[in-house]
């Protein structure tokens, strides 16, 4: 199968819809299956080493910083986008968090006649909130117009697809992410690290990710001035010079990536998420692969995750006293958190990239068998312009759900 994944972000991007797109490549390989990534350009001097190469041919496009956040690439989709599809010549167009790029990629497929499949994985409509004010509405109209342009919608988590079918998507599965539990594993422990964190044998309490406003890393302040507790921080952004001094005593990493990242993940006491925006959180399975409990908001992707009381603690979104008393509950209580760190690794183990791999190429099947059988989309609404030219949870596993007055009920015919 020739399969063409135009992303929004690809590595040396260090984020979930960059790490997914690398995965999804990565796995198509094996699989004996020809893909090719369209991506946007990174900055100067930071394309990945030799030790980081992509696992197939990528074509770079032009793009700028996204204003307010440099770290974040923006494409300037032009004529390089549609050649690229059209030389590759493939049987399925996955769409990794289409905005800007995938908008195209999606026009492209459409001329060709060639089946596309939109992975949902990014809030942009919150992002739109927390860094502009407004625009919430305009984001909603473009992902809806994108995604029910596509043959299928894959949603990460069932908040996602709640979101998806009350915005008016349709034709929407449950996909979720992979983790490397070989690489997150408990023996990572790090001793010799610990005693650099926490020289005076503090409960170390972690948090990984990208440090921007709409991760809510502050909410840590509390936790920061407890006696007997080191707060660990390992990410970057645009966040980061105010965060050193909204959590003094917390010690900064900066970005950790692979074996490294691993070690920090197994050497924590206690991983806290703090974002309310997360479609999925990928840190949080990375922590259960590593043995570590969790604490996470009750909202998004970690209502999926986490079994509160079990394998870690759901808390009230942007509480920061919330958070604090579940720190505290963990801090009393060593065999509690041996108990959750042994219960969420067992819960990630079946996880693998593998098996979340090739539930994708079931979809990339099922959406060509459609195709086949005539039973294109029926639903193609003309999608909108270039963004930067205007100023009780929902149940199984799997199905597929359809926005009422679309295309009907909502019905569950795979899990992480």
């Amino acid at each position: 199968m020739r399969v063409v994944i135009v992303t929004e972000s690809f590595p040396p991007d260090v984020n979930g819809v960059a790490h997914c797109a690398w995965q999804t490549a990565r796995h198509l390989v094996l699989r004996g299956h020809e893909p090719l990534v369209v991506a946007p350009a990174a900055p100067r001097g930071t394309e990945p080493g030799p030790g980081a190469s992509a696992p197939c041919p990528v074509v770079r496009v032009r793009s700028v910083p996204l204003p307010g956040y440099a770290q974040v690439r923006v494409a300037l989709p032009g004529r390089r986008l549609a050649a690229a599809i059209g030389a590759h010549r493939p049987d399925v167009v996955h769409l990794a968090s289409p905005f800007v790029l995938g908008a195209r990629a999606l026009r492209a497929a459409g001329r060709l006649g060639t089946p596309a499949v939109a992975v949902y994985q990014t809030d942009l409509a919150g992002y739109a909130r927390t860094y502009v004010g407004a625009g919430e509405t305009y984001a909603w109209h473009r992902l809806r117009a994108i995604h029910g342009a596509a043959d299928r919608t894959l949603a990460p988590s069932a908040a996602a697809v709640r979101d998806l079918v009350a915005h008016g998507v349709p034709r929407i599965r449950l996909w979720r992410r992979g983790v490397d539990s070989e690489r997150f594993h408990p023996a990572r422990r790090d001793l010799e690290l610990r005693r650099a964190l926490a020289p005076g044998g503090e409960l170390i309490v972690g948090y990984v990710g990208r440090l921007a406003p709409e991760k809510r890393v502050e909410l840590l302040a509390p936790v920061c001035a407890l006696p007997g507790v080191r707060v660990v921080i390992a990410g970057d952004g645009p966040h980061a010079a105010r965060l050193r001094s909204l959590l003094p005593g917390a010690r900064f990493l900066g970005t950790r990536t692979g074996d490294e990242l691993a070690r920090v993940f197994a050497s924590l006491d206690v991983f806290v998420h703090t974002g309310p925006q997360e479609t999925f959180c990928q840190t949080i399975q990375e922590a259960q692969a590593s043995g570590v409990p969790v604490i996470a908001p009750a909202v998004g992707g970690p209502l999926d995750l986490i079994d509160h009381a079990r394998t870690g603690l759901l808390v009230r979104p942007r509480d920061p006293e919330a958070l604090l008393d579940a720190v505290l509950t963990l801090e009393a209580a060593r065999g509690t958190r041996d108990a959750y760190g042994r219960a969420g690794r067992a819960t990630v183990l079946t996880r693998t990239w593998t098996a979340i791999g090739d539930q994708l190429l079931d979809h990339y099947r099922e959406v060509l068998a459609e195709r086949s059988g005539g039973r294109a989309p029926s639903h193609h609404p003309r999608l909108p312009g270039h963004p930067l030219r205007r100023t009780k949870r929902i149940g199984v596993p799997g199905g597929d759900w359809a926005a009422p007055g679309r295309d009907g009920p909502g019905t569950t015919p795979m899990t992480g």
